[in-house]
């Protein structure tokens, strides 16, 4: 009978261990990255509504508080089996200036704080609340 080099179980779970330790040293130096890179779906959805917005005041002189009179869909939230992490909505809409929010439903580091974005009829998009 001949014998195969292979590496045995005792082995491989001390490789495995030692990835573990590497990934949760890690893990708290990328929190914010991975905070910062979430918070991008926000900015784009909102600037996507500052376009439509900005398209339905050309055509209406006024800018609207419902999301269907504007076109926009919101997608699912993670919530809801989706892959949205922020709830979407119009804060105030007058003839002249609107004001829409993107709030996080997730806490992306744990803190308890959750993500809040902004932006107005003139696109000063801010974030309001770091998470």
């Amino acid at each position: 009978m001949r014998k195969i080099k292979a590496f045995t179980l005792t082995e491989l779970l001390i490789v495995l261990v030692i990835i573990g330790i590497l990934v949760l040293l890690a893990i708290p130096n990328l929190m914010p990255l991975i905070s910062r890179a979430r918070s991008t779906e926000a900015k784009l959805h909102l600037e996507h509504i500052y376009t439509l917005e900005k398209t339905y005041f050309y055509m209406y002189s006024r800018y609207s508080d419902d999301f269907e009179e504007i076109g926009y869909e919101h997608e699912k939230l993670v919530s809801e089996g989706g892959t949205a992490n922020y709830k979407l909505e119009i804060v105030e809409a007058s003839v002249n200036s609107f004001k829409a929010k993107a709030t996080a439903i997730v806490d992306f580091d744990g803190d308890g704080t959750f993500n809040v974005w902004e932006i107005d009829q003139d696109k000063n998009l801010k974030e309001v609340v770091k998470d």
